[in-house]
């Protein structure tokens, strides 16, 4: 090989290998200053409880490295309680209350978040979140760190905290079950539950959550739905329309998903909810159709459909809360947890009813 050919290469080489260690001292300056300013906020003196999903990968090891981490940080105050088949985190969290405890830590994925702020949406209890989920969407919207446990453990026993709007949705038919269940991203009725429903759990451990557009797939062409959609707006005033159909109808609290928006103008602390009512037509050219409203409204950062759309509809409305009876029992998701079908449900909000430790805050609690 000619020796020009060997500088050239070599150079090459070398430019490579500055970029790489370039990259990764860059990284590792964030990482350092990220947590240099949460250390300087101070940790708390106060009693920890962490509750932890057993079944989620590495969650021993994960239990050693939360023990170690508080010991090296002189929090000496800790408590984990695991969640069982027939003990959710909110029974943990009110268990750990009871104890004592003065912020709850969920360990887990959404479900497990969900849950465990449920028990304390209107106390004066922080809760921390160490993501360990697959879409971990809630810790994502409030910028808290995946795939660093380290970090994310930083910002849990960190001062700084943000009071979050908590959603709830009821099931008003069901005898057996009347509980307001709480919801912290997205609860809806219709194609979306029944995704969600028919994800295969082991496709969802090797490819995470896009196992639920593959159960999406299988059930772009389930009848829709019809029904009487009522909607309090932030004026106060219930505008109730008939006859309503469409493929998913969604509240929503966050609206990012990992690369996409589903609703762009929701907000976690404005008192409000964002109402989505979806349908599609013309087979796959609709849904087609509304993947662009989706990529155009993630771009534009408006709630507001594609200019090219001519057989998908998104019709999103803000408001305190909402009831709607649809005319057969459909099912119900809250934060990705399937609660079963009805027919009768009641959307609601309570405002920054909830206090989050995160890694930015103007205020901190």
């Amino acid at each position: 090989m000619p020796t020009s050919a060997i500088i050239v290469l070599s150079s090459i080489g070398a430019l490579i290998v500055i970029l790489a260690v370039s990259i990764f001292s860059i990284r590792m300056y964030r990482r350092h200053s990220f947590l240099h300013r949460l250390f300087k906020r101070g940790n708390d003196i106060v009693h920890y409880a962490f509750i932890i999903n057993p079944s989620k990968p590495n969650a021993k090891s994960l239990k050693a490295r939360i023990r170690q981490y508080c010991a090296q940080n002189g929090l000496k105050e800790i408590t984990f309680i695991n969640t069982e088949l027939d003990k959710d985190g909110r029974e943990c969290a009110i268990q750990a209350l009871e104890g004592g405890a003065d912020v709850i830590v969920a360990v887990g994925g959404d479900g497990t978040v969900r849950t465990v702020a449920s028990a304390l949406a209107g106390t004066s209890h922080a809760m921390g979140i160490i993501p360990i989920g697959t879409g971990n969407l809630f810790a994502r919207n409030m910028g808290i760190p995946i795939d660093d446990i380290d970090s994310a453990l930083a910002v849990a026993t960190s001062h700084g905290s943000r009071f979050v709007d908590v959603g709830r949705l009821e099931m008003l038919d069901s005898a057996e079950d009347r509980e307001a269940h709480a919801f912290l991203i997205i609860a809806g009725t219709g194609f979306d539950a029944l995704m969600i429903d028919n994800t295969d759990p082991t496709l969802k451990k090797n490819i995470s959550w896009l196992a639920y557009f593959v159960s999406g797939a299988q059930h772009l062409f389930t009848k829709k739905y019809t029904g009487t959609v009522a909607i309090t707006g932030s004026d106060g005033e219930t505008r109730q329309r008939e006859s309503i159909v469409f493929r998913t109808l969604m509240a929503g609290n966050c609206g990012q998903i990992p690369g996409l928006s589903l609703m762009p103008e929701a907000s976690w602390d404005d008192g409000l909810l964002d109402f989505e009512i979806i349908d599609t037509s013309g087979g796959i050219i609709g849904w087609a159709n509304l993947f662009g409203d989706v990529l155009h409204q993630t771009i534009t950062h408006k709630a507001e459909q594609s200019p090219f759309s001519t057989n998908s509809k998104v019709e999103q409305i803000q408001g305190l809360s909402a009831e709607i009876t649809l005319d057969k029992a459909a099912p119900v998701q809250v934060d990705g947890d399937v609660l079963g079908e009805t027919r009768h449900i009641r959307f609601s909000v309570e405002k920054e009813a909830l206090c989050v430790r995160v890694p930015d805050s103007q205020s901190a609690a």
